[in-house]
């Protein structure tokens, strides 16, 4: 049956999606820790630098109203409400000032409809856990317009991941940077080669990469978590539906059997008689 086809199709996928989900779990964990630790070293760095204006990326003139926002989307769908989510979140808090980077297939065309082609590049989101280098030309844009001032801030949306069941669309700024100040702690020491100043456009680079990698390998996770349920939900579904199908078989055979032992036993009442 069509149903029972639908079953094993949407069971596949949902295995997939659970297989897949394990191994961006791990990265994506691993990504946040890592990135969380950058964070607290830069953020030590940044403190022991006397210069006001120490580098692009944290300090920014604000000459340029316009607003980078980079959208993140699955390339394909089947996966619940999570892109219409991000559309949604999009249509919310899109404006005037901004220029769009897409990545995602599913989400490009909506995003070049509604944005009145401000869309200044895409990328396509792939299949498979998003590798390091993925980052890099994304990155090469965003530089190009930040440090020449043709954005004055450049911020992400995409599909947070909490957990299997909840992946909720989130914007994030990722320049300038801002470290969040906490009065309590003390800066570490470090030993710096061969100085300081010479480091901290290396630090604060890898930083905003593992911002944008930590960014990618959470969505990829939502991705797979999302499509995942909807799957199950479809397995679900097709299986109530095989079953309604075999009881409304089964009870047409039923009748179909109980008139023709009817027809029989009234043919054998008028032969009798």
């Amino acid at each position: 049956m069509a149903a029972q086809n639908v079953s094993k199709t949407t069971r596949a996928m949902q295995m997939i999606a659970a297989s897949k989900l394990k191994r961006a779990q791990i990265a994506a964990l691993s990504a946040k820790t890592y990135s969380e630790k950058l964070s607290t070293i830069s953020k030590n760095v940044t403190k022991k630098i006397a210069q006001k204006n120490i580098h692009p990326y944290i300090t920014s003139e604000m000459k340029n109203e316009k607003t980078m926002l980079i959208i993140i989307s699955p390339d394909k769908g089947l996966c619940g409400g999570l892109i219409t989510n991000l559309v949604k979140e999009f249509l919310d808090i899109q404006k005037k000032e901004y220029e769009y980077i897409v990545i995602g297939k599913k989400i490009e065309s909506k995003i070049v409809h509604f944005s009145n082609n401000q869309v200044i590049a895409t990328f396509d989101f792939g299949t498979t856990i998003p590798s390091f280098e993925t980052v890099f030309p994304i990155l090469k844009i965003i530089d190009e317009y930040f440090i020449k001032k043709q954005v004055s801030l450049v911020k992400v949306l995409y599909s947070s991941f909490s957990n299997i069941f909840s992946q909720v669309p989130k914007t994030e700024t990722l320049l300038p940077i801002s470290f969040e100040a906490n009065e309590n702690s003390t800066p570490e020491d470090y030993l710096f080669e061969p100085n300081i100043t010479t480091l901290l456009p290396s630090l604060l680079k890898h930083y905003l990469e593992m911002s944008i990698y930590r960014i990618l390998l959470e969505s990829f996770a939502s991705e797979q978590a999302s499509r995942m349920i909807a799957m199950q939900n479809a397995t679900t579904n097709a299986k109530e539906v095989i079953e309604e199908l075999r009881l409304d078989y089964n009870k047409s055979r039923q009748a179909k059997i109980t008139n023709e032992i009817l027809d029989i036993s009234n043919i054998q009442k008028e032969e009798d008689n």
